[in-house]
C-alpha cells in the first residue's frame, strides 16, 4: 500500500499561502512617512487662511508671500520630523526639554522687547523668534517620555514631578509676560497627564484645588490682564478703549450675515475698525466677508483635522507614542476654541492665533511640527511592539 503523506498543517507546520511572486509596493506617502488625508486638508486650511489673510493685510500681496514661505519652511519641518521614529522622539525629549528651559531663561535676561512684552530671541540678521513655542512641543514630549517610563496610572509621586516639570517653563513664561501661551504649554502637559490614565476623582480635586487658587492667580494678574478678563464680563464698559476689540469683532462677524458681504468687501476690517485683524482677530474678518456658512466650513474642516489626528493618535501601540501624539491633537483643539471664543465674545482676549490662518511664522511651524510628530509616530507603528 502507497504511503499517504499527511498535509504540513497535520504535521505541526503551518500552512503558506502560496507565493504570488508579486511583493506589495509601498505608496509614496507610505515611503515619506506622510498621512495624505491629514495632509490635504492641511494644505487646504492654509490655501484659504492665505486668501483670508490676503483681505485682513488689505490687501498686501508681500504678507501673503511672506506667510507662504513660513508655511513651505513649516511643511519642510513637518517631512522631516516625520522620519524621526517614537525611540529617537523618546530619546532626544530630555535635551529638548533642557535647551527650551535655558532659551527661556535666555529670553529673561537678554531677550529683546515688542509690544511691551520680552518674548523673543534674536540672531541680528538671521532670526527673530519666540523660544515659549518651543517648549509647545517639548513640554508634552519631556512630560510623556517621563510617564512612559513609569507605571500607569500615575501615582502622587509622579504627579508632583510632572507639576515641577510644567511648573518652570510656565512661570518663566508668563513672566513675559505671555499668559496665552503659558496657558497653551501648560495645556498640552497637562493633556499627556488627564491620557496617563486620572482617575475622575482625582480630576475632580484638582479642579477644586484650581478654583481655590483663582484669588491668588487674580493677585498676581498684570493690570492690562485684569483688564481683560473684566472687559470680557462687561465689553460695554469702557467701548472706546479696552472694550474695542471685542466689540468691533462681534460686530463684524455679526454684520456678515449668512453668506457674507463677500471677499475684500468688507467695512470693519477693511476701514480698519477692527484691531489686529490679520492676527488675533481673523475670525472677524472671515466672518465678515463669507459670514456664517463661511465660518461653518473652515470649522467642519478643524474638525474633521482633529477627527483624522485622533484617529492616528489611537493607532499608536505604545504608551509614549499614544500620550504625546493625544497631547497634540488635543492641543491643536485648544487652538481653535479658545481663539473662536475669544473673538465671539465668550472667552476672555489671550492673544491665541488661529491656527495655520492669523499671520505668524513660529506658530505655524510649531503647529505643523507637532503633525510631523503625530504621522511619524503613526509610520513607525508597526515597528514597535504592543
Amino acid at each position: 500500500m502507497a504511503l499517504i503523506e499527511l498535509p504540513r498543517a497535520l504535521r505541526g507546520h503551518p500552512v503558506r499561502p502560496p507565493e504570488s511572486g508579486i511583493a506589495r509596493r509601498r505608496s509614496i506617502w507610505e515611503r515619506a512617512h506622510l498621512d495624505p488625508w491629514l495632509l490635504g486638508m492641511l494644505l487646504i486650511l492654509m490655501l484659504a487662511g492665505l486668501m483670508v489673510l490676503y483681505s485682513a493685510t488689505g490687501q498686501r500681496l508681500e504678507a501673503v508671500i511672506a506667510q507662504g514661505i513660513r508655511f513651505g519652511v513649516a511643511l519642510v519641518v513637518m517631512l522631516l520630523l516625520a522620519q524621526l521614529s517614537p525611540t529617537t522622539l523618546l530619546r532626544w525629549a530630555l535635551p529638548v526639554y533642557v535647551v527650551g528651559l535655558l532659551m527661556l531663561v535666555a529670553v529673561e535676561l537678554v531677550g529683546d522687547m515688542g509690544m511691551g512684552a520680552q518674548r523673543w530671541l534674536v540672531i541680528p540678521g538671521v532670526i527673530r523668534f519666540q523660544p515659549s513655542e518651543l517648549m509647545k512641543l517639548a513640554m508634552p514630549l519631556m512630560v510623556a517620555a517621563y510617564l512612559s517610563r513609569r507605571e500607569l496610572p500615575p501615582r502622587l509621586r509622579d504627579l508632583a514631578v510632572c507639576a515641577l516639570l510644567i511648573g518652570l517653563p510656565v512661570a518663566l513664561i508668563a513672566k513675559q509676560p505671555d499668559l496665552g501661551t503659558s496657558l497653551l504649554v501648560a495645556t498640552a502637559a497637562i493633556f499627556v497627564v488627564l491620557l496617563a490614565g486620572l482617575s475622575w476623582r482625582f480630576i475632580a480635586a484638582l479642579a477644586g484645588l484650581a478654583a481655590a487658587a483663582l484669588p491668588l492667580l487674580w493677585m498676581n494678574l498684570h493690570n492690562y490682564q485684569r483688564q481683560r478678563v473684566l472687559t470680557f464680563l462687561d465689553p460695554n464698559s469702557d467701548p472706546l478703549g479696552s472694550g474695542w476689540n471685542i466689540i468691533q469683532s462681534t460686530t463684524a462677524i455679526g454684520s456678515g450675515g449668512v453668506f457674507g458681504k463677500g471677499w475684500l468687501q468688507g467695512t470693519q476690517s477693511q476701514l480698519e475698525f477692527l484691531p489686529e485683524r490679520h492676527t488675533d482677530f481673523i475670525v472677524a474678518v472671515l466672518g465678515e466677508e463669507f459670514g456664517l456658512v463661511g465660518m461653518l466650513a473652515v470649522l467642519v474642516l478643524y474638525l474633521l483635522i482633529i477627527s483624522r489626528g485622533l484617529w492616528l493618535a489611537a493607532g499608536a501601540q505604545d504608551t509614549f507614542g499614544r500620550l504625546l501624539a493625544g497631547s497634540i491633537v488635543l492641543t491643536f483643539f485648544i487652538y481653535v476654541f479658545v481663539n473662536v471664543g475669544m473673538v465671539s465674545g465668550i472667552l476672555p482676549v489671550v492673544g491665541v492665533p488661529l491656527p495655520l490662518v492669523s499671520y505668524g511664522g513660529t506658530s505655524s511651524v510649531t503647529l505643523l511640527a507637532g503633525f510631523g510628530i503625530l504621522m511619524a509616530i503613526h509610520a513607525h507603528r508597526r515597528l514597535l511592539p504592543r
